[in-house]
C-alpha cells in the first residue's frame, strides 16, 4: 500500500517585543493522497484446493488519504480504501456453483464465491510538543469483507533527542477480527451429490471449529541515527502474538491414508487446515540509507523472522533513487526473501488424519522469491497544476515483478497522487 510519512517540522523561535514566540505548524497545509494499485497473480498450488491447483488472482485497490492540520501541534490522518478481488482459487471453495460441465482444482468456478470487496478506515491522531521533541498518536482500525471483520486500535510514542539526531519510538497495536467461517461445499451439512465416485462411501471425519474470533497484540520498538551528514541507519524489533483460529476454514487437506473421493475430476475434501490456536512473532532488523551524491542515494534493508510454527525468514533489498533532475526521480528496486517451512506443512496427501495440525497452504512451505521494480516520480514544489483548491505535488508510479520458487508469480502496478491545500 502507498504510505506518505509526515516528518515533524522543527520549532522555530523569533523573539517578539511581547516576549511570544512563533512556532511552525507541524503540518502547514491539508494533503491528499490517492493511490490505485492493480495485482495480478498466478500459480499451481491452491491452498483452497489442498495445495494444487489454479492460484488466479486479480485485485485492484483504490485508496484515499487525507491529512489536515488541527492546529500547530495536532494532525489528523484519515485513510480509506476499498479492495475488489477476483480469484480463481478461492471460486473453487463451491467449484459446482457455477456452470463447469467438469470442474477441476486447475479451472476456476463462474460462481459468486469467485470474488469479493474488501474496506477499510484507518483513522488516527498525532500531537508533537512545542519543542517538536516528542510526537505521540493514536489510531483505530475498521475491515470488513464478506467472511471476516476486524477492528483494532494502538498508538506510539517518539522521543527526539541529540539535536533530532537521535530518535526512539515505541508503540503498540491490537486487532480484534472474527470470521464468519465458509467451509469447502462438500463439508457443510446436507451435502449430497449422486456424481461422487470413489472406494466406499464419502464420509470425511470433519468438525466444525467452534471458536471464530482471532486477535492479534503487538509491540514494536524502533530506533533511528543521523550517523553522519551522508549515512542514517535504524533498527527496529516487534514482539507479535495472536490467538484464537489462526487456519482458514476454507482451505482444504488430503490425507495420505484415507481413500480419494470425486466428482468429475474435482477431489473431495478430507479436512480443512488444521493450525494451533496461537503464534509468537518475532520479527526485528534494520535500515541504512547511503547519500552517495545530491543525485544518488543507497536505501538498503534486512529483517530476520522467527515464529513458534518453525518457519525462519530473511528479506533483504535495496532502492537507489537516481535523481534526474528537480522534477524526475527514478527508483530501481530489488528484494530477496526466504524461509523455511512450517511445521505442519504437508504436500497433498502427505499428512495423515492422524496428526494434530497440519496444512498444505504454500505460503507456509519452503521457499524463496524475488522482486524486481522500477519506479519514477515526479516532483512539483510550486504545485502548479491544480484541481479544485489543491496542488499537485508528486505523482508517483511504480512497477514490482514477484517471482517465487514454487512457481507463483505475480505483478503490480501503482500509482499515487499526493495534493496539498492553497
Amino acid at each position: 500500500m502507498f504510505l506518505v510519512f509526515c516528518f515533524f517540522g522543527v520549532s522555530t523561535g523569533i523573539a517578539q517585543q511581547t516576549n511570544t514566540s512563533y512556532t511552525k505548524k507541524v503540518l502547514e497545509t491539508s494533503e491528499i493522497d490517492v493511490l490505485f494499485s492493480y495485482y495480478d497473480q498466478d500459480g499451481q498450488n491452491a491452498a483452497v484446493t489442498g495445495g494444487e491447483g489454479t492460484e488466479e488472482l486479480t485485485d485492484a485497490t483504490s485508496t484515499i488519504v487525507l491529512r489536515m492540520p488541527m492546529n500547530e501541534d495536532d494532525v489528523l490522518t484519515v485513510d480509506v480504501g476499498l479492495s475488489a478481488y477476483t480469484s480463481a482459487s478461492s471460486s473453487n471453495v463451491d467449484p459446482f456453483d457455477g456452470a463447469n460441465v467438469n470442474p477441476t482444482p486447475f479451472d476456476a468456478s463462474s460462481g459468486e464465491s469467485r470474488k469479493d470487496l474488501l474496506t477499510y478506515i484507518n483513522p488516527s491522531y498525532q500531537h508533537s510538543s512545542d519543542d517538536r521533541n516528542s510526537v505521540w498518536s493514536a489510531n483505530a482500525y475498521f475491515s470488513a469483507e464478506y467472511d471476516y471483520f476486524s477492528i483494532g486500535f494502538g498508538g506510539s510514542y517518539s522521543k527526539l533527542f541529540n539535536e533530532k539526531n537521535t530518535e526512539i519510538t515505541l508503540s503498540a497495536n491490537v486487532f480484534l477480527d472474527k470470521w464468519n467461517a465458509i467451509y469447502p461445499i462438500e463439508l457443510r451439512p446436507g451435502f449430497f451429490d449422486d456424481r461422487i465416485t470413489g472406494n466406499g462411501t464419502y464420509n470425511p471425519s470433519f468438525a466444525a471449529f467452534d471458536k471464530e474470533t482471532r486477535n492479534s497484540y503487538s509491540v514494536s520498538l524502533g530506533f533511528s541515527q543521523i550517523l553522519s551528514k551522508k549515512l542514517q541507519g535504524a533498527l527496529f524489533l516487534d514482539l507479535v502474538s495472536q490467538n484464537g483460529l489462526l487456519s482458514t476454514p476454507f482451505q482444504r487437506v488430503y490425507f495420505g491414508n484415507t481413500e480419494d473421493f470425486f466428482i468429475d475430476d474435482f477431489q473431495l475434501a478430507d479436512d480443512v487446515e488444521r493450525l494451533p490456536d496461537s503464534r509468537f512473532k518475532l520479527p526485528f532488523g534494520g535500515r541504512l540509507n547511503f547519500y552517495a551524491t545530491d543525485f544518488l542515494i543507497l536505501r538498503s534493508y534486512y529483517r530476520f523472522y522467527w515464529d513458534d510454527w518453525g518457519i525462519t525468514s530473511h528479506t533483504a533489498s535495496i532502492e537507489t533513487p537516481i535523481k534526474l533532475n528537480d522534477k524526475f526521480t527514478l527508483y530501481p528496486t530489488y528484494r530477496y526473501y526466504s524461509q523455511s517451512a512450517a511445521d505442519y506443512f504437508y504436500p497433498k496427501e502427505n499428512a495423515l488424519s492422524t496428526f494434530d495440525f497440519y496444512t498444505s497452504d504454500y505460503d507456509l512451505s519452503k521457499y524463496d522469491a524475488h522482486q524486481y521494480g522500477f519506479g519514477v516520480q515526479y516532483k512539483d514544489i510550486f504545485t502548479n497544476a491544480k484541481i479544485l483548491s489543491f496542488g499537485l505535488k508528486t505523482i508517483d508510479l511504480r512497477f514490482s515483478q514477484y517471482d517465487r520458487s514454487d512457481g507463483l508469480n505475480a505483478y503490480i502496478i501503482t500509482l499515487g497522487t499526493t495534493f496539498i491545500g492553497n
